[in-house]
């Protein structure tokens, strides 16, 4: 488990929120904890590793609401549901929107450190597929424009020799590019670099089927 991690908890009854944080300091993590939904997203950086643990129903904005509100600052943070008035259609929307889990109250305090674990590890894979994209991103800035060019004839499935011909080059120059794009993309395949330009932005994925 990440120790930068914090687990936000949002809740308006006092005595539940300080339960909440009670036992994530108790498993070693940090917890913050915020009486409303609009306190929370006051202070909020999306920057901050961790997950949220979130009451739907509170005064002012409810936790479905808030969820809405981090989607649109495009937030990750992987949300635990909780609530005392749980019925399936709130359940069914908040999974929609993107929740991990949703927990009716009072809920066991194995079964929701589990989900905090469960979110954490969410968070924490998300992370690492993050700093991929940004490393990749990187691969393919490095290209030169000829580079790129070839790059992209490569991903359109143009062979060197139709590759040389459009481009009015010689096959070693080609090549040689080739070279240079697998070396810089730090691929060992074709299919490599294709999920490489996908995920670098270079390559939409609709247009690979």
């Amino acid at each position: 488990m990440d120790g930068d991690a914090t687990v936000f908890v949002v809740d308006d009854d006092e005595a539940a929120r300080e339960s909440v944080i009670a036992l994530v300091s108790l498993k070693g993590l940090q917890a913050k904890g915020f009486a409303s939904a609009e306190a929370f997203l006051n202070a909020f950086e999306p920057d901050r590793k961790g997950c949220l643990v979130a009451d739907v129903r509170m005064q002012g904005m409810t936790g479905l609401q808030l969820i809405e509100q981090l989607a649109a600052r495009q937030s990750k943070l992987p949300v635990v549901v909780i609530t005392g008035y749980a019925d399936v259609p709130m359940a069914v929307r908040a999974m929609q929107m993107g929740a991990v889990t949703f927990l009716e109250k009072p809920c066991q305090e194995q079964e929701l450190w589990q989900a905090i674990q469960q979110a954490l590890q969410i968070e924490q894979r998300r992370q690492g597929e993050r700093s991929h994209q940004t490393d990749v991103s990187t691969r393919i800035a490095s290209l030169s424009e000829e580079e790129a060019a070839v790059f992209r004839m490569l991903l359109d499935g143009k062979v060197n020799k139709r590759i040389a011909v459009e481009l009015d080059l010689g096959l070693r120059t080609v090549e040689a590019r080739r070279a240079n794009v697998m070396k810089k993309m730090q691929a060992t395949s074709l299919p490599d670099l294709v999920r490489m330009a996908i995920l670098g932005g270079f390559l939409k994925a609709e247009t690979t089927v």
